[in-house]
């Protein structure tokens, strides 16, 4: 897709939502089923996917771990935010590469010691190709992150409701 096509479509989402703010609001959802094992098939309307965790851990690797998936959406979501917020700017970008580490007590997940088993650090490397000015790419790239979900849900404190059935 062509940096013109991509505005053009996010200039008619632009145009809906404000002529209509209440269709800016939605729910999605993911669900996870686990069988025998540790395979999990997770599905979100018509796509799936499996998730495992490897034979270390009783699991059979037939699918990548959850980890894995939550790094690929913090770090995807970045890299195309970043990339829809630089075509809105008319910034070009020949490249844009978003590095995630995260470092783990790996033992507090199993209930051992006294750390959470929540990432104690997590680190975005972002690497952009661009003839922009860095104070700009760093301008956009802020404005970028303000509005990206996935790098919030990490950043900010958010409600989380569970509710739980004996099916």
């Amino acid at each position: 897709m062509s940096d013109q096509h991509i505005r053009e479509a996010q200039e008619q989402v632009i145009e809906t939502l404000t002529v209509d703010p209440s269709a800016a609001m939605s729910t999605t959802t993911a669900k996870a089923v686990i069988g025998e094992g540790l395979a999990c098939e997770v599905s979100d309307g018509e796509r799936s996917t499996v998730v495992d965790m490897p034979p270390s851990m009783g699991g059979q690797a037939s699918g990548p771990t959850p980890g894995f998936h939550a790094r690929a959406a913090v770090a995807s979501c970045v890299a195309i935010g970043i990339k829809l917020t630089a075509t809105r700017a008319g910034i070009a970008l020949e490249k844009v590469e978003v590095d995630v580490q995260m470092d783990f007590d790996d033992g507090a997940s199993l209930g051992l010691g006294n750390n959470s088993a929540a990432p104690m650090q997590t680190r975005l490397n972002i690497a952009l190709k661009s003839d922009t000015s860095d104070d700009a790419l760093r301008a956009m790239v802020d404005q970028a992150l303000e509005a990206d979900p996935f790098f919030l849900a990490l950043r900010d404190p958010q409600a989380v409701v569970t509710m739980i059935e004996n099916a």
